[in-house]
C-alpha cells in the first residue's frame, strides 16, 4: 500500500473523470507518493497548514501506470513515484489528513 495526499476537491474531480492526476505529473513527470511510515514527515514538510486534504490509499497491484521507487536525495529516502495517472479503482480507501 502506498499513499498520496491531495485535496478533497481534486479527488472529487478524479472520481468524475475516472483517474487522478497531480500537478507534478505535468511538471515532473510523476506523482509523488509515500509509505505509511513516511506520511508524518511529508505532512509536516508540505501540508502542515493545509485544510481540506485527504490521504489516498493506493493498492500498488491495481495501478495501470508504472510505479518506481526512487531516491529523494534531499532526505536520502526512497519514495514511490507513479509515472502516469492514477486509475481510481487503485484507490481502495481515503481518510482525512
Amino acid at each position: 500500500m502506498i499513499y498520496h495526499i491531495t485535496s478533497q476537491a481534486a479527488w472529487n474531480d478524479a472520481q468524475d473523470s475516472g483517474f487522478y492526476e497531480a500537478a507534478s505529473l505535468a511538471t515532473e513527470g510523476f506523482i509523488h507518493n509515500s509509505s505509511r511510515e513516511q506520511l508524518p514527515a511529508v505532512q509536516q514538510r508540505y501540508y502542515k497548514d493545509a485544510t481540506g486534504m485527504i490521504i489516498l490509499h493506493i493498492e500498488e497491484d491495481r495501478l495501470t501506470s508504472p510505479l518506481k521507487y526512487e531516491l529523494a536525495p534531499s532526505i536520502n529516502e526512497m519514495f514511490p513515484h507513479i509515472y502516469g495517472p492514477i486509475n481510481i479503482d487503485a484507490v481502495v480507501n481515503t481518510e482525512p489528513l
